[in-house]
Parts: structure tokens; C-alpha cells; sequence
């Protein structure tokens, strides 16, 4: 990405992320009596000032002190969102209170107290709730049956965890729990279909994750390809890194598995944006290939998703949307994706959209439960 395009994206991100923390910030003063103005200005600051300071210090000045204020700002995004949607819905029931007058006490202090001691509760229960959920994914299981013969294989057996996000967040413990489960699946081959790091690459090498990675079983190895957040932190350090921990990166390549199916790695849409590079078409990176055989294709962002059918592909896993993660975003993904989550078929072509494995910025789900894929394929 250009340092311009950089720079006014991050101004517009910055802003609107000012402004609705004002509001949100503005609504609970005029709801505190004068004598808390000063602790809750100060309290608002440190936690809205959190991510930012977080993220600075974890590029400058890695260590403890930046983990807790990534930490600590990562659960206020979640918090803002939830925050805000209070704000405005009570914003609008009080303009509903002028008109018609259903709590006229509702603007005495006891009521604004009240209102304000609600919400903090409500939303401390959300993020919680939700922080649970998303450290407990589940295994879902698809079976699929491709109507292509595969050499001298009848079955395949898939598991595919998309969007772990490893950094500060998805740490060294997360990252145990989900390649034991991805172990006990007792896969054939084991799939990663983008954003495996989250950002900086850092983190993940200050805490070793590699050597995690690697303990991850399969008959015939794993395979991973690019995401958007492999770019947002440097993708060649980040693809490197993973190599080096025995994951094959199929960048607009493919490889042949027991001279019977193939696994087809697609670069991720965002390469010319933030490096300048144009990921070829697919049908050039089908050159060469034998389409009776059964095609396997990982593309992070399920967008302009007909070409895989047009090229023949028999199963496309994506990822990337992570179904919103946090309620009500996944009504957003549902109306921007023809495929926002879950299985389709069109044509000959399966397609999967997985909600992903881990989260990003806020370390919570409260649209979706995280999962791993088990897929059962049988070549008929």
C-alpha cells in the first residue's frame, strides 16, 4: 500500500475511532453526578488509548508492559461496539420519552445513575460471555462427495483451520489447544487458508509458536496460503517464518498429492495493495494440470467466487469474514459476500466459508462460535 493511501486510511480510521468514542464517552458523563467526572475522564482515556499505545509499544518496545495494553485496548474495541449500540438505542428512546412521555423521571439523576450502572453491567457480561466462546471452538464436520476418480485414493480426510491470527492475542496456550484439536481429527492433510499470523511477525518469534506449528501431524503434510494479514505485516517475513516450521505456502501454486488430487494455493487479493503484487488469474496458475483429478483450491477472500466454478474446481475453502465475529457484523457479511459462512454448492463446485479458528482485535465472538473443519471427502 502507498504511504499516502496509508496515511489518509489511517486518518479516517483514527477519526471515526475518536468520534465514537467521544459519544460514547460524552453519554456517560452527563449520566455521572460532578464528583466522578474526574476518575471516569480519566478511566475512558486509559481504556480508549489502550490498542493504540498497545500497538506502538509492541513494535518499539516489545515486552510485558505493550501484551498488557494490546490486551487490555483489544477487549474496549468489543466493548465500544456494544457500548455504542446502548448508547444510541437509549439516545433514541429518549427522543421517543419527549413525545410521548413514558418515564418522565427518566432525567433525574437516580434514573440516569440507574441506566448508566446497567449498561457498564450488560456489557462486561457480553464481552465475557463472548470471550469464552471464542476460546472454545468446535469441530464441525462436512462430508462431501466429489464426482471424480482420485488415483489410487477413495476418501480424503481434510482438516482446515482458517484466520488463527497468531500474535499477542492468539498466544502460545490458544495455539496448543488448537493444534491438539486439529491432531485429533487424524487428518490426512492438514489445510490453512490464510491469515495464520495476524500482523507482526514478531510476537509470534519472540514466543517460539513455530515449534507449535510443528507438532501438528498429517499424512501428507500442511499447506497453508496467504491472507490479507500476512500482508498487513510483512508477508515475506511471515511466509518464511512458517516454511521454516515445516508449513508448505502455496503462493499461486500447486502441488500433487499421491498422483491423485491437487492442492491449489491462491495469493491473497490484497498482495497488489499492500505490495504491489498482481496474483495471477487462476486459470494460469491451472496450467499444466491434469482437471480429470480431483482440485482442492484455498482462497482466503471468498469474493467473484463463479471462477472457481468456471475453472472446474471441485471444493474452495475460504476465510477471512469470520461471519462478522462480533453481533450484529455478521448482517454486514451476509449482505458483502454471496457467502459469508457455511457450505454451498454451484454447479460441480462445493465451496466452504469458514467463520475461522481464531479473532481478530477483539479476543471475543458473540456472532459465531469458532471452529475447525473436518472434511470428509469421497472421490465416487
Amino acid at each position: 500500500m502507498k504511504k499516502s493511501s496509508f496515511v489518509i486510511f489511517l486518518s479516517i480510521v483514527l477519526t471515526v475511532y475518536g468520534l465514537v468514542n467521544y459519544y460514547i464517552y460524552i453519554t456517560g458523563l452527563h449520566a455521572l453526578p460532578n464528583s466522578d467526572a474526574l476518575s471516569y475522564t480519566v478511566t475512558y482515556l486509559f481504556l480508549s488509548l489502550s490498542y493504540i499505545i498497545g500497538r506502538f509499544l509492541e513494535r518499539k518496545l516489545p515486552g510485558a508492559i505493550a501484551n498488557i495494553f494490546v490486551w487490555i485496548g483489544s477487549f474496549w474495541l468489543a466493548a465500544m461496539v456494544y457500548f455504542l449500540l446502548f448508547v444510541i438505542f437509549i439516545d433514541l428512546f429518549r427522543l421517543f420519552n419527549i413525545f410521548f412521555g413514558i418515564v418522565p423521571a427518566l432525567y433525574s439523576p437516580y434514573y440516569k445513575q440507574l441506566i448508566f450502572d446497567c449498561v457498564v453491567a450488560a456489557v462486561i457480561v457480553i464481552v465475557l460471555v463472548g470471550y469464552i466462546n471464542a476460546r472454545n471452538p468446535v469441530i464441525k464436520k462436512l462430508n462431501i462427495n466429489i464426482n471424480k476418480k482420485a488415483g489410487k485414493l477413495s476418501s480424503l480426510k481434510i482438516a482446515a483451520a482458517s484466520d488463527i491470527h497468531l500474535g499477542t492475542i492468539i498466544s502460545r496456550s490458544r495455539l496448543e489447544k488448537i493444534v491438539d484439536m486439529i491432531n485429533s481429527i487424524n487428518a490426512d492433510i492438514v489445510l490453512l487458508p490464510g491469515d495464520v499470523v495476524d500482523e507482526d511477525i514478531a510476537p509470534v518469534i519472540r514466543q517460539n509458536l513455530g515449534e507449535v506449528l510443528k507438532k501438528i501431524k498429517s499424512k501428507y503434510g500442511v499447506f497453508a496460503i496467504t491472507g490479507n494479514h500476512e500482508y498487513i505485516g510483512g508477508v515475506e517475513p511471515a511466509c518464511k517464518y512458517l516454511t521454516d516450521h515445516g508449513i508448505t505456502e502455496l503462493r499461486d501454486s500447486f502441488i500433487k498429492i499421491e498422483d491423485s488430487l491437487y492442492i491449489i494455493g491462491r495469493e491473497d487479493l490484497s498482495s497488489k495493495g499492500f505490495a504491489g503484487i498482481l496474483r495471477k488469474p487462476l486459470g494460469v496458475i491451472l496450467n499444466g494440470i491434469d482437471r480429470s483429478l480431483p482440485l482442492i483450491l484455498m482462497d482466503h477472500q471468498p469474493v467473484k467466487l463463479v471462477q472457481a466454478e468456471k475453472e472446474d474446481i471441485d471444493l474452495q475453502l475460504s476465510g477471512h469474514t469470520h461471519h462478522g465475529q462480533l453481533w450484529p457484523f455478521n448482517f454486514i457479511t451476509k449482505k458483502v459476500y454471496t457467502l459469508s459462512m457455511g457450505y454451498m454448492k454451484k454447479g460441480n463446485t462445493h465451496y466452504y466459508v469458514s467463520c475461522g479458528v481464531g479473532t481478530w482485535g477483539p479476543p471475543l465472538r458473540t456472532g459465531n462460535r469458532p471452529e475447525i473443519l473436518e472434511i470428509n471427502l469421497k472421490f465416487i
